[in-house]
C-alpha cells in the first residue's frame, strides 16, 4: 500500500509550503510507476471543511478532502503561512493533535511548526522554522529546542523544516527515508532541483 500523504491547507497558507511537498511526492510516485514499481505515495490536500481555500497571494485551491472524510494519514504535513487564526481555532488544533498521534510521521514546513507546537505534537523537541520566525517560536514555546542554520530537523517521528523552499528539501529527505535514496535522487533530478541535504 502506498504511504498516504495528507497535506493540510488553510486560508493564507504559503503556496510553496504545500505545493513543493505535493510536487515531490507526486513526482516520486510518477517515476516509480514509470519504472514498473508500485506507487510509493498517494498525496492529497486536506482542509477543515468542504469548499475552496484561498492561499496566500490569492491562489484558490480545491482540497481533495476535509476533516470529515479523509482517509487515514500515514504522513501528515503541516505547511506554514499566516497561522494566527489557525492557532486560535480549537477544531484545527485538535485535528492536528489527533491526526499526528495516528500518523507514522508528521512534518512541518516553515511556520507550520507553530501549529504542531500549539497542538502539543512538538514538546521539548529539537525543531526549526523560517529564520524570521525563530525568535517568536522560542518565545511562544520555550520548551522547544529551536535551532537555526539548517534546512530540516529530523527527530524520528517528527520532522520540521526551515522556510518555504526548505519544504522541498525536507520532502526529498522523507522520500529517501520511506522509499530509498535512489528514488529521492531521481526525484530531485526530475524536478531539476538542487537538493540541499544538510540537516
Amino acid at each position: 500500500m502506498p504511504t498516504f500523504v495528507g497535506i493540510y491547507i488553510y486560508p493564507d497558507v504559503e503556496v510553496l509550503d504545500f505545493t513543493g511537498p505535493y510536487e515531490v511526492f507526486s513526482t516520486a510516485t510518477r517515476l516509480a510507476l514509470r519504472d514498473g514499481q508500485p506507487p510509493p505515495f498517494s498525496t492529497s490536500t486536506i482542509a477543515a471543511r468542504k469548499g475552496l481555500v484561498r492561499a496566500r497571494a490569492g491562489l484558490v485551491v480545491q482540497p481533495n478532502y476535509n476533516f470529515a472524510n479523509h482517509p487515514p494519514i500515514d504522513l501528515l504535513i503541516i505547511p506554514g503561512g499566516v497561522v494566527t487564526s489557525e492557532l486560535e481555532n480549537p477544531e484545527v488544533v485538535q485535528w492536528i493533535k489527533k491526526t499526528a498521534a495516528q500518523a507514522g510521521l508528521t512534518a512541518s514546513v516553515c511556520t507550520g511548526a507553530f501549529l504542531l507546537a500549539k497542538a502539543n505534537v512538538l514538546y521539548a523537541h529539537k525543531v526549526t522554522t523560517h529564520w524570521e520566525d525563530v525568535r517568536e517560536l522560542k518565545s511562544m514555546f520555550p520548551l522547544l529546542k529551536v535551532v537555526e542554520g539548517c534546512r530540516w530537523v529530523d527527530t524520528g517521528r517528527y520532522v520540521t523544516s526551515a522556510g518555504i523552499s526548505a519544504g522541498i528539501d525536507t520532502s526529498l529527505h522523507l522520500v529517501e527515508r520511506i522509499a530509498g535514496r535512489e528514488l529521492a535522487q531521481a526525484t530531485a533530478r526530475q524536478m531539476d532541483f538542487d537538493w540541499h541535504k544538510n540537516s
